[in-house]
């Protein structure tokens, strides 16, 4: 028998039992078979599998949509706003939510006009030379509920309720002049908010991202090419590359671990950087300074806080050092302070918790009470 014979005969006993298989489990739950499928007995696992609770389709069901369908009720006020910004936001994003240290600023110097808010179109947004922020270019609101409520805080996402997030969407739309400061937030007054919003008619519908036709061209494509079909060019090779002045703008890729998909980064440092930090590497293994270096590199400790004096989002560890410098008791409590998070000690601007172990912790607040060496 030839191998295209072997392959089908193979084929047809694999596709018989799964039709079979199918049949049985049809019998099982009450449904027609059909009459030319012989039945069989199968053994059905009773325990495999269960519908899901509406509670659990409910955790799972919080998207929001531009006409907030999706939104349950709920409410907040921009003073609870101000102080959930202060705990959980304010140290990524500034007390105004203006702050360029770590994150881009979310709301800017710049105020909307009565203009703006009138036509539903950022003037400023018309000068490509001039940088915009999220809220001047934000033209949906429900993209702030989902998205806040979706991810943030970074560092503890889907820990927000629905009122925590009503309370920051008002204190960000107060910051965007949008309401007044003695706004409340409600699921019956959100469409209200969304007519005020500066930018609110700056997404363009009328092109064919949007397939529907109750918005948009109903999907008209923007281009009209026609395939090549003789004669044709070699086919073009669609890649992607990193331009050689931003290769390490963000650190080595190829350091930097995701958890998914096949691709983990491309070598972006030079083979000068590369060298220095084998270097460095090397000296860590034997000096307990550069350890801990290598360490609050690693931790992205130094995007908040300098090696030196010179306050970032945080202060600088050679400042912290000055304050702490000899104290041993002070090892425990600012061990403490690197794990669970702590404010009011460097100003208004709070630390969030770390994801870092105990020992690492200590000794970091080791290096700081020795003098922050490096």
């Amino acid at each position: 028998m030839s191998n295209s014979r072997i392959r089908k005969a193979a084929l047809a006993v694999i596709l018989g039992g799964v039709f079979a298989a199918g049949a049985s489990l049809a019998q099982a739950q009450g449904m027609p078979v059909h009459p030319q499928v012989p039945a069989r007995d199968v053994k059905l696992d009773a325990t495999l599998g269960r519908a899901a609770t509406p509670d659990e389709i409910k955790a799972w069901n919080i998207d929001v949509r531009p006409d907030f369908q999706g939104l349950p009720a709920g409410s907040g006020s921009v003073a609870t706003g101000t102080k959930l910004w202060e705990a959980k936001c304010a140290s990524c994003h500034g007390d105004f939510a203006d702050s360029n240290a770590v994150f881009p600023p979310l709301v800017g110097a710049y105020q909307a006009t009565k203009q703006d808010i009138k036509t539903g179109r950022v003037a400023k947004l018309a000068d490509i030379n001039d940088g915009a922020t999220t809220v001047e270019k934000l033209s949906t609101l429900s993209t702030l509920f989902d998205y806040i409520h979706r991810a943030m805080p970074w560092n503890e996402p889907g820990s927000l309720t629905w009122d925590d997030t009503y309370a920051l969407v008002a204190y960000l739309m107060n910051l965007a002049n949008v309401v007044p400061g003695n706004f409340v937030l409600t699921r019956d007054n959100v469409q209200q908010v969304q007519d005020m919003l500066p930018n609110r008619n700056g997404m363009i519908w009328n092109h064919g991202m949007w397939p529907g036709k109750e918005i948009g061209n109903g999907g008209i494509p923007d281009t009209h090419n026609t395939d090549c079909m003789k004669n044709c060019a070699p086919a073009p090779k669609i890649t992607s590359f990193i331009p050689e002045f931003a290769l390490n703008n963000n650190g080595n890729l190829a350091d930097q671990y995701r958890q998914w998909g096949p691709i983990r980064g491309m070598v972006t440092e030079s083979a000068a950087e590369q060298e220095k930090k084998a270097k460095e590497k090397a000296a860590a293994a034997n000096n307990p300074d550069a350890k801990v270096v290598a360490l609050l590199k690693d931790k992205s400790c130094l995007a908040c806080h300098s090696l030196g004096d010179n306050k970032l989002v945080g202060p600088g560890y050679k400042e912290v050092a000055a304050k702490y410098g000899g104290k041993k008791d002070m090892v425990a409590e600012l061990t403490t302070r690197i794990i669970k998070g702590g404010s009011g000690v460097w100003g208004s601007i709070p630390m969030p918790p770390q994801t870092i172990s105990e020992a690492d912790a200590k000794m970091i607040a080791q290096w700081i009470v020795d003098g922050a060496k490096q």
